[in-house]
C-alpha cells in the first residue's frame, strides 16, 4: 500500500506540473494568504486611508483583472502556458512593490497596487488550469486540477494564519508581510518560469478543427457558473451575517465555520474528485447544484431554530455545503477544459474565470440585500437559483 500511495502521488504532480511547479503553486499559495485577506487592513493601518476609499480601490482592481482576461486567453492559445503563469506572479510583485513604496494618504498610488494585484489574481487560475490541460487528461487532469486547489487553500489558510499571529505588531508587521509576499512572489514565478512549458498552436488548431466548442453549451455553463460561485462566499459573508445578526451567535460560530470549511476541502478535494471524476463532469456538476440547493434550504431549516440550537444547526449544514463546493469546484474547471478545442483553450478558460470574477464580484451585495429581507428569501432564493443552474447544466 506505501508503494501504491506513492506512486499516485509521483502521477498526481507530474500531472500537475512536476516538482518545481508544484512548489511554485505551494510558495505563491502561501504568499496570497500572507496578504489577500489583510490588504484593506494595509490600506487603513499602513496608509491612514478611509475603508471605503481602500474598499473602491481594490475593487476597481478586480475589474481591471476580469477586463485583461481576454488578452490573458488569446496569449494562452497562441500557445504560452508556463510564461503566462509567471506573469501573473510577476504582476502581483509589481503590485506589491508599488504597495510597499505608497505614501500614507495617497489613494491613487494604493489604487494601483490593487490593479496589479488584482490582475495577476485573475489571470492565475486560467492560466494554471491551461497548464495542467497541456500536461495531463482525463482523469488525471481532474484530480491535478483538484490537487492544485487543495494545495492553494492549504497555504492559503497557512499564510492567513501566520497574518493573523503578526497583527498584534500594528503597522511595521503589515508592511513585512507586504514585503514577505512580494518576496514569495518572485520565487514562485522563477519557479513557474523554469518549467518553460508551451503548446504549438498550429497542430492545436488542426487537432481542434472538427470539433468546434459547443457555443451554446459553453453559454449556459458560463451563465451558471455565476450563480454556482455563490457558494464560494456563502461561508465568508451569507452565515457570519445570519449567525451573529439574526442568530445572536458568538462570532467564533464563524471562525470556527470558515476554519472547518478550510480544512475540509484541503482534505478531500482530491479524493472526491478523483472518485467522481468516474462519471460524466456534466451529471457531477448538476449534482453540485442539487446539494448546494440542498445545503441552502438546510441553512434555512437550522436559522429558523433560534438562538440555542440555531448555531449548531448552521455548522453541521455547513458541511454539506463544503461538499457542495468540493463537488462544484472539482467539476467545473474540468468540464470547461473537457468541452472545447485545443485551440480555444485558453479564451474558453479566461471567459469561465470571467464568469467567476463575476460572481465572486455580485455576490457580497446580492447576499446582503436578500439577507435583508429574512432568511426565508436569502436561502430560498439561493436554493432556487442554483436548482436552475443545475437544470440548465444538466440539460
Amino acid at each position: 500500500m506505501p508503494t501504491t500511495t506513492k506512486i499516485r502521488a509521483r502521477v498526481l504532480v507530474r500531472a500537475s506540473g512536476g516538482p518545481r511547479y508544484a512548489v511554485a503553486l505551494a510558495v505563491d499559495a502561501l504568499g496570497t494568504g500572507l496578504l489577500r485577506p489583510f490588504l484593506l487592513l494595509y490600506g487603513v493601518m499602513v496608509l491612514k486611508l478611509s475603508p471605503s476609499a481602500t474598499g473602491i480601490a481594490m475593487t476597481a482592481g478586480i475589474v481591471a483583472g476580469l477586463v485583461c482576461m481576454p488578452g490573458v486567453g488569446r496569449w494562452l492559445d497562441r500557445g504560452a502556458r508556463s510564461t503566462v503563469v509567471a506573469a501573473a506572479m510577476l504582476v502581483r510583485v509589481a503590485g506589491v512593490v508599488l504597495l510597499l513604496a505608497t505614501p500614507a494618504g495617497q489613494v491613487w498610488p494604493f489604487a494601483g497596487a490593487a490593479l496589479f494585484l488584482g490582475i495577476g489574481n485573475q489571470a492565475w487560475p486560467a492560466a494554471h488550469a491551461a497548464l495542467v490541460a497541456t500536461v495531463s487528461e482525463g482523469r488525471e487532469r481532474d484530480a491535478a486540477l483538484a490537487a492544485g486547489r487543495a494545495l492553494r487553500n492549504a497555504g492559503l489558510g497557512v499564510g492567513a494564519l501566520l497574518a493573523t499571529a503578526c497583527l498584534a505588531g500594528g503597522a511595521a508587521a503589515l508592511q513585512v508581510l507586504a514585503a514577505a509576499t512580494g518576496v514569495a512572489y518572485l520565487i514562485a514565478a522563477a519557479l513557474a518560469w523554469s518549467v518553460q512549458l508551451r503548446t504549438d498552436p498550429a497542430a492545436a488548431a488542426e487537432k481542434g478543427a472538427a470539433a468546434d466548442a459547443p457555443a451554446p453549451r459553453m453559454r449556459g455553463l458560463l451563465a451558471a457558473n455565476v450563480i454556482y460561485v455563490f457558494c464560494l462566499n456563502v461561508p465568508e459573508i451569507a452565515l457570519p451575517l445570519i449567525l451573529v445578526t439574526q442568530l445572536h451567535a458568538s462570532p467564533m460560530w464563524s471562525a470556527a465555520i470558515f476554519v472547518a470549511n478550510t480544512v475540509l476541502v484541503v482534505t478531500l478535494q482530491v479524493p472526491v474528485t478523483v472518485l467522481l471524476s468516474r462519471y460524466p463532469r456534466q451529471r457531477v456538476l448538476a449534482l453540485a447544484g442539487v446539494v448546494l440547493a440542498a445545503s441552502y434550504l438546510g441553512f434555512l431549516a437550522a436559522a429558523s431554530l433560534g438562538q440555542g440550537w440555531g448555531p449548531p444547526a448552521v455548522a453541521l449544514v455547513s458541511v454539506a455545503c463544503t461538499i457542495g463546493e468540493i463537488i462544484y469546484a472539482g467539476s467545473a474547471t474540468a468540464l470547461v477544459t473537457a468541452l472545447v478545442p485545443a485551440r480555444v483553450l485558453g479564451r474558453s478558460l479566461a471567459r469561465f474565470q470571467v464568469s467567476t470574477g463575476f460572481g465572486l464580484a455580485v455576490s457580497p451585495a446580492v447576499i446582503t440585500t436578500l439577507a435583508a429581507h429574512g432568511s426565508a428569501t436569502l436561502w430560498g432564493s439561493l436554493a432556487a437559483a442554483t436548482l436552475l443552474s443545475a437544470s440548465a447544466v444538466a440539460t
